[in-house]
């Protein structure tokens, strides 16, 4: 198993890296957007109707970039999850920690995909 984790290391990193991006950049903007700009008036009222949100989620684009808002950041946190569990001392049940975390990532990340396409 530690053989496969790391051939796997540089596409988990790949996915790591996007999910820091996806939680950096984009969700941050998006909280001062909708949990401060809304409640403070700048944004318009109509900017944030269900209608408008769902006719960009819909389209192709939208689903890629709800996808990426879900999938990467599961990555990035069973990343750090398991660098936080080497780090305490667990190095040497890394090979049964890191399948785990992985998989839970994967699944969420076809979760997540099933849940854009039924859009």
């Amino acid at each position: 198993m530690k053989h496969l984790l790391l051939r796997l290391e540089p596409v988990i990193w790949l996915l790591f890296g996007g999910g820091i991006m996806v939680g950096t950049m984009l969700m941050t903007a998006w909280i001062a957007v909708v949990g401060l700009g809304a409640p403070m008036g700048l944004v318009p009222a109509d900017a944030l109707a269900f209608e408008r949100a769902h006719a960009l989620g819909s389209s192709l684009i939208g689903r890629i970039v709800l996808a990426a808002l879900i999938a990467l950041p599961l990555w990035k946190g069973a990343h750090h999850t398991r660098h936080v569990f080497i780090d305490m001392g667990g190095a040497d049940r890394d090979a049964l920690v890191a399948p785990v975390l992985y998989l839970l990532a994967i699944a969420g990340t076809v979760l997540a995909i099933a849940a854009v396409v039924r859009l």
